[in-house]
């Protein structure tokens, strides 16, 4: 008898089939060891990179005209598709996103966001409806796995959160399909109105009934803080590969890339360890306040604030050596000084203290704004570049012993 037939006759209660299947994988990978923790999914991750594409959309629809218009339409369409994102990291806290049926919700949800990003470059004109009634189908397949997911534990608590929750998503969602609906300064209105019950109600309906895991919701956070520095690095891309490739634009290549790097050290080398330590220590309670705070609210001008730094850059390829109109400038020095002011506040909040330089270098940067629109494209990204590469420097060696005890890892 062969050995594979011998592993078929000895799987026992096994069926046929399943022991030839069985027989194909070592013993000690056919089940997975118990863990203490989730981590993120690879589906999640796949969800993920629609938001992503979301993204490259909303900065490509404001560089391609950078006014004061597009750049607040731009950011009112990035705050509605992050408090989206955001519902669905909190639905992947609560349960396994790979688990039967969330599977098919979150792959349904992914194609509704899909859609909702293809009609970000019209959101305010002709695809508005389109936008609307995608975006309200991500919250509906949102809301529904919530349920099931309730109805199945048999958690009441679980479902009175989630029905605190549709009483202010579904009608933000609804605001922006009447958005969509109509035109002129109503549909501006709307989307006010939008963003304003979709934010403020969770503050408003408070946090009862959430729980959280705090390894995979600090994770889940860092790597969307990763993906949107990595659309920022592919900003610079698509934008140089537009232009015969000149040491000027190799420059202004390596000097945007500088900046993402000096943004990429802010957060994960000390921040990101700090939060998610913080919030594994606080109470059950204090997790969930947390979570709703340092995470969904403080990391959306994270975000904003690379987002609107990848459009300053575009435009500073478009204009090396001339000077960058207002909003460019703007963008460049002031999607960085976000980022500084949100991760000062993390601080704060999760710690109790700013961030003292990172707000002095966060000021110098809004101080310059005037400065940027009048010398070349090129020096104020070097000027930037500087500013935000001297920051890190700085914390590294006034830190030094602080961030090797942070850093360390406990003995295995």
């Amino acid at each position: 008898m062969s050995t594979q037939q011998t592993e078929a006759a000895s799987a026992g209660a096994l069926e046929p089939q399943a022991a030839v299947d069985a027989a194909a994988i070592p013993a000690d990978l056919l089940e997975a060891p118990a863990e203490e923790e989730r981590r993120v999914t690879s589906l999640e991750l796949f969800f993920d990179l629609v938001f992503v594409f979301a993204i490259t959309q909303v900065s490509g629809y404001v560089s391609a005209d950078a006014t004061w218009t597009r750049l607040l339409q731009g950011l009112a369409i990035l705050a509605v598709l992050w408090f989206a994102w955001s519902s669905y990291a909190w639905l992947g806290n609560t349960a396994n996103a790979e688990d039967g049926f969330l599977r098919v919700v979150l792959l349904g949800a992914m194609g509704a966001m899909l859609i909702a990003s293809l009609a970000v470059p019209h959101a305010f004109g002709s695809d508005g409806l389109t936008f609307g009634i995608a975006y309200f189908a991500v919250r509906i397949f949102q809301i529904g796995a919530y349920t099931l997911v309730a109805r199945q534990r048999e958690d009441d608590e679980l479902a009175g959160a989630v029905a605190r929750l549709a009483s202010t998503f579904v009608p933000a969602a609804a605001l922006l399909v009447l958005a969509g609906a109509i035109g002129g300064s109503a549909r501006t209105v709307f989307w006010i109105l939008a963003i304003v019950v979709d934010w403020g109600g969770l503050i408003a309906r408070g946090i009862e009934g959430w729980h959280v895991n705090a390894g995979h919701f600090a994770e889940r956070h860092g790597l969307i803080v990763l993906i949107a520095l990595g659309e920022s690095i592919v900003a610079i891309g698509v934008g140089a590969g537009r232009l015969p490739l000149g040491v000027g634009v190799m420059t202004a290549a390596v000097l945007g890339l500088a900046v993402a790097a000096a943004l990429w050290w802010a957060y994960f080398d000390v921040v990101a360890l700090v939060g998610e330590r913080r919030l594994r220590q606080a109470p059950d309670r204090e997790q969930a306040l947390m979570a709703r705070d340092s995470y969904t609210y403080l990391h959306f001008p994270m975000i904003a604030g690379i987002v609107v730094f990848a459009i300053g850059v575009k435009r500073t390829l478009i204009d090396l050596h001339a000077h960058l109109a207002a909003v460019p400038a703007a963008a460049l020095c002031g999607g960085v000084a976000l980022y500084l002011i949100a991760l000062s506040a993390f601080k704060r909040r999760n710690i109790g203290s700013f961030n003292r330089p990172r707000l002095v270098v966060a000021a110098i940067l809004i101080a310059f704004v005037p400065a940027a629109a009048s010398v070349p494209a090129l020096l104020a990204l070097g000027i930037v570049t500087l500013l935000s590469c001297g920051l890190i420097a700085f914390e590294v060696f006034r830190y030094t012993e602080t961030r090797k005890r942070i850093r360390r890892q406990p003995p295995a």
